[in-house]
């Protein structure tokens, strides 16, 4: 941290309006048709332009040079992650995985509670593994497709769907961003986010429990559709799952990023694909044709660059002395267990990525069961509002005008329960950890 404090400065207060203003443009995203990632990008550069003056006219030029160069490799470790994980995902979804799947929901003849179970726990399931962006995204189109007659199926189900993906992401290193971020930052290692299973479990089961009895009791109408999916897609599927393991084994067993490990299997995903559409063009079958570049074009990049910026912007104003008087603020002046469940309910109105990346710069001194904590509620706590998270955001895309801020508000009080009382479990199972 800098020797002088910049928070009274005029470079801090400054670099804090610019990110008050960039985060209130990010907030209205569609309203004003601004991609969030602009605002948050010009913020970030004119944040880390102002640190460079102050610093300079204060003699730490150095300072701010060593912590940016920080900055920079933890960016690119969660950079090069996500754009190995992201591309799997294209790919299995190039290959009709997901439809495959969403077409054998729809045909297996259960009714609507049973459907709402199903999808609520396949989500909870797949999230560690796919993120919870991805696997609301997939099990919100099977909800939409099964409850094509029955708009308050969708509703329900929708909520349920963003509650089980959040909390099934929440006990993975690979189920969120701010997992990803704590597992990186070596403050939980991989084996011990399975003490969040059965908290995480909680959070979606109590809410999903008071929902059920809305869901309407009678069938769906049989719909007969036969997908298949393209060649090589269960080969996809093994290879995802093995670049998984090597970015594991990397971090665990050669004390290497993580990110390396991906890249490695960003390159068994290149020799697949080259096999597949070698094989592909001598059999004139354009179905086995797999351009893995193609899926690395289609990556989100607006989310990636978003990332950039937020990191940068918070990690900026870490610098300037801000997130230090948060952090006694909350940590010191609350206790970290206040101050834990305080950040996770934030994250129903903030982002959970940078206030987590915060807690993570601000390093406050806490036991392993605080960090297991933080690293729950803000998994969690951004259910309680659809806006909250990404997957819920996502949902209201996808579901317009059926699943909505305000149907989704509708059952928050039952969502805040599971947040309450994932919280309590933890502290209860967990207890020998604090």
């Amino acid at each position: 941290m800098p020797e002088v404090s910049f928070v009274t400065h005029w470079a801090g207060i400054t670099s804090l309006i610019i990110f008050l203003v960039a985060y209130v443009a990010v907030v209205f995203e569609d309203t004003i048709h601004m991609r969030k990632s602009k605002p948050v990008l010009i913020a970030a550069g004119l944040i880390w332009a102002l640190i460079g003056i102050a610093f300079a006219a204060s003699g730490q030029s150095d300072l701010a040079h060593e912590r940016a160069i920080e900055i920079i490799g933890e960016y690119g470790e969660l950079f090069l992650f996500l754009l190995v994980a992201i591309t799997y995902v294209n790919a299995l979804e190039e290959r009709r995985m997901f439809e495959v799947l969403r077409a054998r929901m729809v045909a297996a003849g259960l009714n609507y509670r049973q459907l709402f179970l199903l999808t609520g726990a396949l989500a909870f399931c797949l999230a560690g593994l796919l993120d919870n962006l991805t696997t609301a995204l997939v099990m919100g189109a099977v909800v939409i497709a099964i409850g094509k007659t029955s708009p308050k199926f969708v509703t329900i189900g929708c909520v349920s769907v963003v509650v089980a993906a959040n909390a099934g992401g929440a006990f993975s290193p690979f189920g969120n961003i701010t997992t990803l971020l704590v597992w990186q930052a070596g403050k939980v290692h991989l084996t011990e986010f399975f003490a969040l299973f059965v908290p995480a479990l909680v959070n979606w089961v109590i809410p999903a429990g008071i929902m059920y009895f809305a869901v309407p009791k009678d069938k769906p109408a049989m719909q007969k559709e036969k997908v298949t999916g393209k060649p090589g897609m269960i080969g996809v599927a093994v290879l995802f799952g093995l670049t998984i393991a090597t970015a594991v084994s990397f971090k665990n067993f050669l004390h290497l990023p993580p990110a390396m490990g991906m890249m490695l299997g960003l390159g068994y995903l290149q020799m697949w694909s080259y096999y597949l559409t070698r094989t592909g063009t001598r059999k004139d079958d354009t179905e086995m044709v797999l351009d893995s570049f193609n899926e690395i074009q289609r990556v989100e990049w607006d989310t990636l660059l978003f990332f950039f910026g937020i990191i940068f912007a918070v990690g900026g104003l870490g610098m300037l002395g801000y997130l230090g008087v948060m952090s006694d603020a909350l940590y010191v002046g609350l206790g970290p267990t206040t101050a834990n469940v305080i950040i996770g309910a934030l994250s129903a109105i903030v982002d959970n990525i940078p206030l987590m990346y915060a807690v993570l710069t601000m390093d406050p001194v806490m036991s392993h069961g605080q960090w297991l904590l933080i690293t729950l509620t803000c998994g969690v706590g951004g259910s309680i509002l659809s806006i909250g998270s990404a997957a819920g955001v996502a949902l209201m895309g996808q579901a317009r005008g059926i699943y909505t801020f305000m149907s989704h508000l509708k059952w928050s009080w039952a969502v805040t329960l599971g947040y309450i009382a994932s919280i309590y479990t933890h502290l209860w199972i967990n207890a020998a950890l604090f």
